[in-house]
């Protein structure tokens, strides 16, 4: 579908991944080409990307030589993880020429390769030389070779008799374990599944099935996959969570998902992926910062309830106080500890109960009194202060759990940059040396959705955004979203003159402010939301931070390919 496409873009979002963004008579599409560690992978992606504002060498290169290229061929050497993209362009003297861009998928050592039409390597995303291996060097102005060919045999050209002749000499290995080792492009999942079909079990030893059972569902597999049928799916646990992909049905898990294509379904497997590893990669710093943060509040926290719970020792020292001044005429200075009347203790008897109590030998009796006095008022001014500062912390955690979760929900450069900003402004780091790319004062990427309806949805990725969208871009009578009672982002609904919206709309709103918040993995999340002009900035609180009194509330259950789906691209 993309043989023939014009390659109109190329950008270097990440590191280890660049994205071909080509034109054909099918129209647009976008082809990531990730050779990172973590994911890598190649296929077409619906995933939106931010680019850096300044592209790589490597990215710039690619543009030279690939602007307004045609894609003449994609071609994959057997079962071996090397994918050849063949493309027809101009080189400087406007001749027609080739140039091939060879990505290697092979985990930790996956790598882009770009090569004139005769192999001559004219640029690498991640050279490769003698201090890194010995055996293959990858430099720009060496001639590309393939990888080593790995010892296995292609599941492509197996027929029966030769299939039957490697199980036999195949040992008592677990069958699947043998397939993967045995035979080129094999997963694990792949694997699983063919010896479920053939035996019910995953995990049968290769000595104890039937030889002709494996062999029927193997070549049946590889049958399909020679006559290009594919039923990409996704396996689902109990709560829906994917737990393994593969080109065809998982019957093993029992609850698996049919994918229309490949792509779709490596954006849904790869994407949360992933964002997530950006996250820790580029936002590593704040990680840091904010964990040290919430463990000294967290330790101040325990040391000032520990003294407030002393202070609750406060009546006690006014009590002896007073028991020192009612039986101040028998005491005489000079005594340490004395047994004093308690008048208020009348019993049964006719007597009074007694208490013993420390003096400082070093004062009179009066004197004591008032040290005994002194301790209670300081007790009292302590409670005081001290409920003030755990009010204070108790909201700096409160704080800083909103700023993880707008970290967890981050998904650009510039959303980190910003929550680099707001920090620095609360006065957690000091201020970011980087500036936030093509961003002008004042403004902020907040992502923005239209619901079924035509209203648009404006959410904030973090406190700064929330505050904009709250205070500066919504009116009095727009609506206003947040999840209850936890960390999340501030959503608003724009009414834009027109007429009240209907509960789908309300309902895909509060969806979009269940998703943005702490409590986005629950099956039902319980939202807020009312007018924006019930809302009231809490005084002297942290950007984000607002009061309401009146609102209604509604139950969701988010999903996230019906929300992605009303968002504006």
């Amino acid at each position: 579908m993309a043989l023939g496409a014009r390659i109109e873009k190329v950008y270097q979002p990440e590191r280890d991944a660049v994205v071909l963004q080509m034109r054909s008579f099918e129209g647009g599409k976008r082809l990531l080409i990730n050779a990172g560690s973590a994911n890598p992978r190649i296929g077409f992606t619906e995933i939106p990307m931010e680019n850096p504002q300044n592209p790589p060498l490597f990215c710039v290169l690619l543009r030279k030589h690939l602007s307004g290229a045609k894609l003449l061929s994609v071609q994959q050497a057997g079962f071996e993880r090397v994918m050849t993209l063949t493309f027809e362009t101009r080189d400087e003297m406007g001749y027609t020429c080739e140039r091939r861009l060879y990505a290697e998928i092979m985990g930790k050592y996956s790598n882009l390769i770009f090569t004139d039409g005769e192999g001559k390597i004219l640029a690498v995303l991640r050279p490769v030389d003698f201090t890194t291996s010995s055996l293959r060097q990858v430099l720009p102005g060496m001639r590309y070779e393939l990888p080593p060919p790995q010892d296995k045999k292609d599941p492509l050209t197996v027929d029966r008799e030769t299939f039957l002749a490697l199980v036999e000499g195949g040992g008592e290995r677990p069958a699947d374990k043998w397939l993967t080792a045995t035979f080129l492009g094999v997963s694990a999942a792949v694997a699983r599944e063919i010896v479920y079909r053939a035996t019910g079990e995953v995990d049968t030893p290769l000595s104890a099935l039937e030889k002709n059972a494996l062999a029927d569902h193997f070549l049946k597999v590889y049958d399909n996959v020679r006559e290009g049928r594919f039923a990409p799916s996704v396996a689902l646990d109990e709560k829906e969570k994917p737990l393994e992909y593969a080109f065809l049905p998982l019957t093993q898990y029992g609850t698996y998902r049919p994918f229309e294509s490949v792509s779709a379904l490596l954006d849904l497997w790869f994407g949360s992926r992933d964002q997530e590893a950006r996250v820790h990669q580029r936002a590593a710093d704040v990680l840091k910062l904010l964990s040290n943060a919430h463990a000294r509040i967290s330790h101040k926290l325990e040391l000032q309830r520990g003294e407030l719970a002393l202070c609750e020792q406060g009546e006690e020292y006014k009590r002896i106080g007073d028991l020192i001044v009612s039986n101040c005429y028998q005491l005489q200075r000079g005594a340490g500890r004395v047994t004093l009347t308690d008048y208020n203790d009348y019993r049964e008897d006719g007597t009074f109960g007694t208490v013993e109590v420390e003096l400082d030998t070093r004062l009179s009796p009066t004197a004591n009194a008032q040290r005994y006095y002194k301790k209670y008022n300081k007790s009292k001014t302590a409670k005081v202060e001290l409920a003030k500062q755990i009010a204070i912390g108790e909201a700096e955690l409160a704080y800083l759990a909103t700023v993880q979760t707008a970290l967890d929900t981050a998904e650009t450069p510039t959303d980190l940059l910003e929550i680099r900003e707001e920090l620095a402004r609360a006065g957690y780091a000091s201020r970011s040396k980087q500036a936030l790319p093509g961003k002008k004062s004042g403004t902020s990427t907040y992502a923005e959705y239209v619901t079924t309806n035509g209203y648009r949805v404006l959410c904030g990725k973090n406190n700064l955004q929330n505050e904009h969208i709250t205070h500066k871009i919504a009116e009095r009578s727009d609506f206003w979203f947040h999840a209850k009672n936890v960390p999340g982002s501030h959503v608003v609904m724009l009414l834009e003159g027109k007429e009240e919206p209907d509960a789908v709309d309300f309902t895909e709103a509060a969806s979009i402010a269940a998703l943005y918040s702490a409590a986005a993995g629950a099956p039902m999340t319980e939202v807020d939301y009312t007018t924006v002009r019930n809302l009231k900035k809490a005084p002297g609180g942290k950007p984000g931070f607002v009061i309401y009194h009146t609102n209604w509330s509604a139950v969701v259950s988010p999903d996230k390919e019906a929300i992605a789906r009303l968002r504006k691209k």
